[in-house]
């Protein structure tokens, strides 16, 4: 079966920066898009980020543009969000999510950020 597992996140101070990586298994990593999705307490669930199955494309949540990258690595069934200049905003659940016209999109269990000094 597909699973989806977020690692990466964690505690941080306004200002740092942390990596959270998704690791596929049981699908054809390399035929989906990829995105990244985050929600808040009490607010709903929000895009951050996604790139084009083979990578060549990304785009970006306003509120993340210029501080968050997203990249996938298909031979090891990855896909990274760095995220830098971290705000207390951002504090969240992460989580990956598979796209492929035609096919069932796929959650990760999620990983939690916080943004607190």
């Amino acid at each position: 079966q597909v699973q989806l597992v977020e690692s990466g996140g964690g505690l941080v101070q306004p200002g740092g920066s942390l990596r959270l990586s998704c690791a596929a298994s049981g699908l054809t990593f390399s035929m989906y898009v990829m995105r990244w999705f985050r929600r808040a307490p009490g607010k709903e669930r929000e895009f951050v980020a996604g790139i084009t199955s083979a990578g060549g494309t990304t785009n970006y949540a306003d509120s993340v543009k210029g501080r968050f990258t997203i990249s996938r690595d298909n031979a090891k069934n990855t896909v990274y969000l760095q995220m830098n200049s971290l705000k207390p905003e951002d504090t969240a659940m992460y989580y990956c999510n598979t796209w492929r016209s035609g096919h069932l999109d796929y959650w990760g269990q999620g990983t939690q950020v916080t943004v607190s000094s």
